[in-house]
Formats: C-alpha cells, structure tokens, sequence
C-alpha cells in the first residue's frame, strides 16, 4: 500500500565536513513539486540535488553531481519505502573532501531515506466518485456514516427537497456504507457512480 507524508519533514546530516539537508513533503501535481523545489532549494549551497514521484510520473535531477549519483538514489529512497505523491530536496554544502561516485550515492540517498523514515505519513487511499440524495433530517447521520467508512463528502447542494452530495469511498467500504445508508433512510438513500 503506498503512503504519501502528512507535512514537512525535514533531517540534517554531517558527511566528511559536507552539510547535508533533506527535506520532503506532499505533492499533488508536478506544477507543485517543481514550487517545493523551486522554494526549498539554497541558491548558495553547492547542490540542491531532487527527486519526486506522483503515481507514474517521478524527475529527479543531480544538480551538478556525477550523473546518477544524487536524483536517482534520492528517487530511489522514495520508492523503496513505498512513498508516492511525494518530493525530497536533499542540499548539500561542499566540506572540501571528495566523496566519490559511491559515497554521492550512498549521501543522498541515506538523507533521504532517513528523512523520510522520520516522517509522518499516513496510506494512500484509492476512492470511487459516487453521488447520493438525501433529505435535511439525514443529513448529518450520513456524513458521519461516511467518515466512518474513511470517506469524503466532495460537495454538498441544497435542493427544495433535501440534499445531493458527491463522495468519494474506498471500492471496499461501498457495500457497506450502502447497507448502512438504506438502514438509516428505510432504503431510500442509493448511492450512485
């Protein structure tokens, strides 16, 4: 199951006299990855070395670095912990001591994956667009029956004669919130796609 992060995070690391800082947060398009880089980012550190994955579309980018010695093992920090919708910028301030192409390698992608070992993050849930009516007395008891299912009310319109709400539910928890909704409105309330 893939996670994506509540916040920012962020972790601090001191590699043969290099300064290392990762920082990751939540993403939900590529427009808003490349503002949380463009933001993050130290116009006077050495690198601002990133990565980041939204569903099938992940960049990274190595900043000066040796060719695959930074984007990719941070991308690679991301996806080995299961992560989506999610960038990391990791900026380093050169020490004056080379790392080499392995030591690169293994900086950038430990600040990521620590960072994002310390991080909150909570599981992506996939959810089904669904529409219902109910009336004003329901109303109430149908939103909490579908927070219970780990459901969101898009939208809600008042009507003459109650309320159309868009949801979006989890595939799984559709039966069950459709018994409950029929138990509440003596089989009224239908849920729809």
């Amino acid at each position: 199951m893939p996670f994506t992060l509540t916040g920012l995070c962020e972790y601090r690391e001191e590699i043969r006299k290099s300064r290392f800082i990762a920082l990751a947060a939540p993403i939900s398009s590529a427009a808003e990855a490349q503002a949380f880089i463009e933001q993050h980012s130290d116009l006077n550190a050495s690198h601002n070395c990133w990565a980041w994955k939204l569903a099938d579309q992940y960049r990274s980018r190595d900043d000066g670095e040796p060719g695959g010695t930074a984007g990719r093992p941070i991308l690679a920090a991301i996806e080995a912990q299961d992560f989506d919708q999610v960038a990391v910028v990791v900026i380093r301030w050169y020490g004056g001591i080379q790392l080499g192409t392995g030591g690169l390698a293994r900086a950038y992608g430990g600040s990521a994956n620590k960072c994002l070992q310390g991080a909150d993050r909570v599981a992506l849930i996939s959810r089904v667009p669904l529409r219902c009516t109910c009336g004003f007395n329901e109303l109430a008891l149908v939103k909490l029956r579908v927070t219970e299912r780990g459901g969101l009310i898009l939208e809600e319109s008042f009507t003459a004669n109650g309320v159309e709400l868009q949801l979006a539910v989890g595939e799984a928890q559709i039966d069950i919130l459709q018994s409950q909704l029929a138990g509440l409105s003596r089989g009224r309330i239908l849920l729809q796609r």
